[in-house]
C-alpha cells in the first residue's frame, strides 16, 4: 500500500513501512473479521454495504482475480516450509510472540478446536458455511471452558461443559449460567501458508494428530 501524502509503501499484513519517509512506522491494528457474506448478514440484518464506484470500475480486480492469481509462482525471499502447499489456506493466530497456522482444511472436518497457544487456552470455530472463522479465549472469569458444538441446528451453537451453557458464533453466551458473557476474540487471520510463514517464521501447525 503507497499513502499520497509521503509516498511510504507500507506492508499489508504487519502494517509497518517499508520504504519511504515514514519507513519504520507501523499502522495501529484494528480488529476487524474475515467472515463470509452471508455470515456476516445473519449477524447484522440491517448492515450497510459498501458499494462500487461506477466511476472507477476499470480499476477493480476481475471475478477471477483469485483464480488468475493461483497460476503465478509463488516467489519471495524466505526459506518456505513445505509441510503445507504454499497458497494453502490457513488462519492464523499470533499470542504473545507465539504462532500458529490452523489449516482451513482442517477446520472444515473440526470445525470446533480446543487449544492452548502459549499460556492462553483458545478455541477456533468455524460457521456453518465452511469459510467463515473466529478465533476465542474460553477462559472466562478465571474460569477455562471446554465446549463442544450442537450438531442438530442450522446456526452455530456451543455448549460449555462446565455449565451446559449456550454460546453462539459470535462467543456470547445466548443462554444458561452464563447468559450475556462474552468470550474475548482473538485475532485471527485468513492468509496463504507462505505469507503467513514469511511474517511467522516460527509458527507452529495445527494438526487434528499433533503439531507440526
Amino acid at each position: 500500500m503507497r499513502d499520497e501524502e509521503t509516498g511510504s509503501w507500507w506492508q499489508q499484513v504487519t502494517g509497518e513501512a517499508i520504504q519511504g519517509p515514514l519507513k519504520g512506522r507501523r499502522l495501529a491494528q484494528v480488529f476487524h473479521d474475515e467472515i463470509s457474506f452471508s455470515t456476516w448478514k445473519t449477524e447484522k440484518p440491517e448492515g450497510k454495504v459498501l458499494a462500487p464506484d461506477s466511476s472507477n470500475v476499470k480499476r477493480y480486480a476481475g471475478k477471477d482475480w483469485e483464480a488468475q492469481i493461483d497460476k503465478m509462482p509463488v516467489t519471495t525471499a524466505a526459506k518456505l516450509d513445505d509441510t503445507l502447499a504454499p497458497r494453502a489456506l490457513i488462519i492464523g493466530i499470533e499470542v504473545n510472540g507465539e504462532a500458529r497456522a490452523y489449516p482451513l482444511d482442517q477446520l472444515q472436518k473440526q470445525p470446533v478446536v480446543l487449544d492452548t497457544l502459549g499460556n492462553t487456552p483458545l478455541m477456533m470455530v468455524l460457521d456453518a458455511d465452511k469459510k467463515s472463522a473466529r478465533a476465542f479465549e474460553r477462559a472466562i472469569a478465571g474460569r477455562t471452558l471446554e465446549f463442544f458444538a450442537k450438531t442438530d441446528t442450522r446456526l452455530v451453537r456451543l455448549i460449555d461443559a462446565e455449565t451446559a451453557s449456550e454460546w453462539d458464533f459470535s462467543g456470547k453466551c445466548v443462554s444458561g449460567a452464563m447468559l450475556g458473557k462474552q468470550l474475548k476474540k482473538i485475532y485471527a487471520l485468513s492468509d496463504y501458508w507462505f505469507d503467513w510463514q514469511t511474517y511467522h517464521p516460527n509458527t507452529s501447525i495445527y494438526s487434528a494428530d499433533g503439531l507440526k
